[in-house]
């Protein structure tokens, strides 16, 4: 087995054990019926915990992910970040693809794969994004997502070491994604390392892309946590209804525009 699939098997436990620690940890509901009611409206029994956890991420985000972030910003040319997005994004596209099936969404599965397949090609592997060009827009999807379409709710909000703010579903979501990736079963060590190098890149493009989101969330936000949970909750939401539709949009890019997962954007760069 190789080290980068080892590494995503040992991240997809982690994973699936935060569940299980925070619910484990969880307070007392509150005896005030007002307390109750909103207690109950945030679904987030394990808040207390949660908020440790949430404390880590920004710590973590604040002094290593974040500055990276924006030297990259600030000194990487426009069109080479672009690149760096289309290819991360590219090699996402069998997962996208796989998803859309299990979705029952065929005709955006169709349109992933000649995203996929002229991207890769004409596209240089994935560095120009060919495809919109030529009327096929790219949309995001995965296997939270497809657990949403088939009817399962999100459960309590969950925070994740490093990849900040979920739910309960997204959380296994993201257990089958590491484990069920497509690009995982290529074999040889070129794919190793082209996936590690994609990871590493994807990261530091998404907390790049999202730096505006979350700097404006943070300082108009009372209670900066509370707001990303809000704010995450909503953009799931709105990527499970997405998929439910299943349309594709030939105008513009399908993904629904609202704020990245915050404060560890790591997570996009699964996608």
């Amino acid at each position: 087995m190789s080290i980068y699939m080892t590494m995503k098997r040992l991240l997809a436990v982690a994973i699936c054990a935060s569940p299980i620690v925070a619910v484990g940890a969880c307070a007392h509901p509150p005896a005030e019926p007002e307390a109750r009611a909103e207690y109950k409206r945030t679904n987030d029994p394990a808040e207390p915990t949660n908020r440790a956890i949430f404390a880590g991420n920004k710590f973590v985000d604040d002094n290593a992910l974040q500055p990276v972030a924006r030297a990259y910003q600030e000194y990487m040319p426009s069109r080479a970040q672009k690149s760096v997005h289309n290819f991360v994004s590219n090699l996402g596209q069998p997962t996208v693809a796989l998803n859309d099936v299990l979705q029952g969404n065929f005709s955006r599965s169709w349109n992933t794969i000649q995203r996929f397949a002229i991207n890769t090609t004409v596209g240089g592997a994935g560095l120009f994004d060919v495809a919109t060009d030529w009327n096929r827009p790219g949309h995001k999807a995965d296997f939270g997502q497809t657990l949403g379409v088939w009817g399962v709710g999100p459960g309590p909000s969950v925070q994740l070491p490093l990849l900040g703010p979920s739910n309960v579903r997204d959380t296994v979501g993201t257990v089958i994604g590491a484990v069920a990736n497509p690009t995982n079963f290529i074999p040889g060590g070129a794919a190793a390392t082209i996936g590690m190098a994609a990871g590493a890149a994807g990261a530091v493009d998404g907390r790049a892309r999202a730096l505006s989101a979350t700097d404006s969330l943070e300082k108009q936000s009372l209670d900066y946590y509370a707001a990303s949970r809000s704010a995450t909750a909503q953009r799931r939401a709105a990527l499970v209804a997405e998929g439910k539709a299943g349309d594709v949009d030939r105008q513009k890019d399908g993904a629904p525009s609202v704020p990245a997962r915050v404060p560890a954007a790591a997570a996009e760069a699964a996608q």
